[in-house]
């Protein structure tokens, strides 16, 4: 009984995603952050996964179409057969899908443009140990344009205030934290990123804003639908989180 009842306690506790667009094709969901996309070397403490998450909701299988790092939130598309997989498969490869983010940043980035700076791979000691590690560098495009700045009247480090800047993204290529080196090559990373971010500015958000997390969202996908050939706007809204980031930093967004 005691088992039962702890397997129950597990279930009450499952999370459920936000469906964001759904047809006999293809769906949507509201990925939260801090959410794998599916199992991983990484993962072996983790319960849920929003691939077998979706797959419960609806009631299939469904086939994971792009990728979004654990950290990041917003839109997350799958395909629910292996024809239409391999459609979209090939609409990402062919740069005919529009995937739109938003990002806080440190410091004031002014102004719009296109960080073209290529990469070298990223590679995982186990999950990668087959590639070369002497690969090329790998061409990438990010267009960014600053929706707004803010400025905190605070002291961290040498500085007797802190910066913000609220930037819209559009990725041409889809390399591996490839928005997160690009505004870091930039020299403004994102607030949150402990791997490109700033030492300083992100303890002093956590406790400023009261949580921790990667300020990194995947607001909208354009696409042609793969079957219908009808335009495709799928959005997810920003959560609370970023919604009392706004508030506080009197940013507004689209």
């Amino acid at each position: 009984m005691t088992e039962l009842l702890e397997n129950q306690d597990v279930d009450l506790e499952k999370p459920v995603l936000k469906i964001l667009y759904q047809d006999e094709y293809l769906v949507a969901v509201d990925k939260p952050s801090g959410l794998f996309v599916h199992r991983s070397y990484m993962d072996r403490d983790e319960i849920y996964f929003a691939l077998q998450l979706v797959r419960d909701q609806v009631g299939q299988y469904v086939y994971p179409l792009h990728r979004l790092d654990r950290p990041t939130s917003g839109v997350l598309l799958f395909g629910l057969n292996q024809e239409v997989a391999r459609l979209m498969g090939e609409a990402f490869t062919n740069k005919t899908i529009q995937k739109t983010y938003y990002a806080l940043t440190r410091g004031h980035l002014m102004g719009e443009g296109l960080v073209d700076y290529a990469l070298k791979e990223k590679l995982d000691k186990i999950g990668d140990k087959y590639v070369d590690p002497n690969k090329e560098a790998q061409e990438a495009q990010t267009h960014y344009q600053s929706v707004g700045t803010a400025t905190l009247n605070e002291k961290v480090g040498k500085y007797d205030s802190v910066r913000y800047s609220l930037i819209k993204l559009l990725p041409v290529t889809g390399r591996r934290h490839q928005i997160r080196r690009h505004l870091a090559h930039l020299r403004h990373p994102i607030i949150g990123d402990i791997n490109y971010g700033d030492n300083k500015q992100n303890p002093f958000f956590n406790e400023y804003f009261g949580f921790k997390r990667l300020m990194l969202h995947a607001r909208q996908l354009d696409f042609t639908h793969p079957i219908t050939n009808e335009a495709v706007k799928i959005q997810a809204d920003f959560d609370e989180q970023w919604l009392d980031v706004f508030k506080q930093l009197n940013l507004t967004c689209d």
